[in-house]
């Protein structure tokens, strides 16, 4: 299958696998969904690892050129997107409807991307938003170079410039020219650069680090996160404070939180 999933311990891995570049097509989309639904759903697995198959691309976008709905006439278009029961009547695979709907999931598990080579377009946007911890290689390229063939948007797909700064964003979605592994380093979009060979031995060891914690700490400091980041000061605050009484009334490792705060002077 073009996307893989498998479970390994606490860590589950998604593997892009569509020829040397990992272009994606509408059917991926959707099965990235229904692969996300088991990950987010399995209690045994505390964190994933997003990477492409080979060194050449984690994945190159979209396969725009072969793969996206073809329509008889504009109207054809604007009613597919605007009314569901057009897709449903032609159970064709989308890559707007099931790659929004990948984006839209309610993700509070811990992703770790692991990137060789290319990474572009709508591999560039599912890394955004479907990984929270980055390590490329050093031949590494992330880019959206969309805008050249007249299909901006990827701003809004991606929120960017709340994670790197908007100057810096706004050059990579206005110029269409790609950064590199040291540049996306100085810009905090990746945590780590390392030899190619050395990719997901990397990814590895942070998803280890981040497996060894429980899975309901993860969920909250997760949540807490994201929806702390769309909501004013005193809101979040209220919200993780709710948060946090529950996860403690909860949590059935009470012997090791009172080892750590009750320690005894000797």
């Amino acid at each position: 299958m073009p996307f893989e999933y498998e479970r390994k311990g606490k860590i589950g891995y998604f593997t892009i696998r569509n020829g040397s570049v990992n272009p994606m097509t509408p059917a991926m989309h959707k099965e990235l969904y229904g692969l996300m639904i088991e990950f987010l759903a399995d209690d045994a697995v505390h964190v994933g690892i997003l990477q492409g198959a080979g060194n050449r691309a984690f994945s190159a976008g979209d396969d725009i050129k072969n793969e996206y709905a073809k329509f008889a006439t504009p109207k054809d278009e604007l009613e597919y997107f605007l009314w569901p029961k057009f897709r449903t009547e032609t159970k064709t695979p989308d890559t707007f409807t099931w790659s929004r709907e990948v984006l839209k999931l309610d993700r509070f598990k811990p992703i770790v991307g692991a990137v060789r080579g290319y990474c572009f377009g709508q591999g560039m946007i599912y890394l955004s938003h479907l990984t929270d911890v980055r390590v490329c290689s050093e031949d590494a390229k992330f880019g959206f170079p969309e805008i050249a063939y007249g299909m901006g948007g990827a701003g809004g797909s991606t929120r960017l410039s709340r994670f790197i700064p908007h100057t810096l964003a706004m050059e990579m979605l206005l110029t269409g020219d790609p950064l590199n592994a040291e540049q996306a380093l100085r810009a905090n979009l990746v945590n780590a650069v390392v030899p190619t060979d050395g990719v997901l031995a990397k990814a590895e060891e942070y998803a280890e680090r981040i497996a060894r914690h429980p899975l309901i700490a993860l969920r909250i400091e997760m949540e807490s996160s994201i929806r702390g980041m769309d909501m004013g000061r005193v809101e979040s605050l209220d919200y993780v404070k709710n948060l946090y009484r529950m996860q403690r009334m909860a949590y059935n490792g009470e012997e090791r939180v009172e080892s750590y705060l009750y320690k005894t002077a000797k």
